[in-house]
């Protein structure tokens, strides 16, 4: 088990280009594991380091990354949220919006399946995808080689749709422009008091599926204050992906960037 997020020491990442005859990439897991982890009453220390030289090592990629997507000045933006949230519905609405204004290209990231590049790809945007096993969130090595698959041109926007996760994504920097949380309103309102960390570094969390606030039990008002205490200058914006509310704000929130 990875000591810093609890992912499987047997996970390998695939990255395969969507619209190629054959998957690119077999690799293993890129992180440090150890077999048997001590117990924290008698190893701590040791536990400690180990998690801290596995950020450090991903840090480093992280860094190397937005550096390299600064020069060619590409925006790529880590889309966050827990599974259901509606993150590739946005993702198949905005690249269809954005058509013909700003090349799009994304970078999915799933365990298992093509299911969600192949939604992707129907929109006609390049997609890679990124299968991460028994992995729990992309990292900062996995969105490197998946840029150099989908080769971005200069002024691109690049989405990263990461794995459906509201606690090890947060963890691991990939070196992105910017970090967008959604949160749907068939959720639970309390999410933020819940997963913290998740929200407290985001630079934008979009409130999903308000289409459907008629039918559920969703206190807007507490979600967003909890948002707010965790982040207080964090943007909000609500949307419906299916409906197009609030999209017009989302586009002008990414040409912004």
């Amino acid at each position: 088990m990875c000591s810093t997020c609890g992912c499987s020491d047997e996970a390998a990442t695939r990255v395969s280009l969507v619209d190629g005859p054959e998957p690119v990439h077999t690799h293993d897991h890129p992180h440090d594991h150890e077999h048997e982890h001590p117990h924290e009453h008698e190893h701590g220390t040791r536990t400690v380091l180990l998690e801290q030289d596995i950020l450090a090592k991903n840090d480093l990629l992280a860094a190397a990354n937005r550096h390299r997507l600064a020069e060619h000045a590409v925006t790529a933006i880590n889309l966050m949220s827990s599974p259901g949230s509606g993150k590739t519905t946005l993702l198949e609405r905005t690249v269809r919006d954005l058509a013909g204004r700003r090349e799009t290209l994304v970078i999915e990231g799933d365990q298992e399946t093509w299911l969600d590049a192949e939604r992707i790809r129907a929109t006609g945007s390049r997609v890679v995808q990124i299968n991460t096993g028994a992995g729990c969130h992309l990292d900062a090595e996995m969105l490197d080689r998946g840029l150099l698959e989908l080769a971005p041109p200069d002024g691109s926007l690049v989405f990263v749709e990461n794995v459906g996760n509201l606690v090890c994504p947060a963890l691991f920097d990939l070196g992105e422009s910017a970090r967008v949380v959604i949160i749907s309103v068939t959720e639970g309102a309390d999410k933020p008091a819940k997963y913290p960390y998740m929200f407290r570094t985001a630079d934008l969390v979009l409130l999903n599926k308000i289409d459907l606030l008629p039918y559920v039990d969703f206190d807007v008002d507490l979600c967003l204050d909890l948002i707010r205490r965790l982040q207080p200058d964090v943007e909000l914006l609500p949307i419906s992906a299916t409906r197009g509310d609030g999209l017009d704000a989302w586009h002008s929130w990414l040409a912004a960037r």
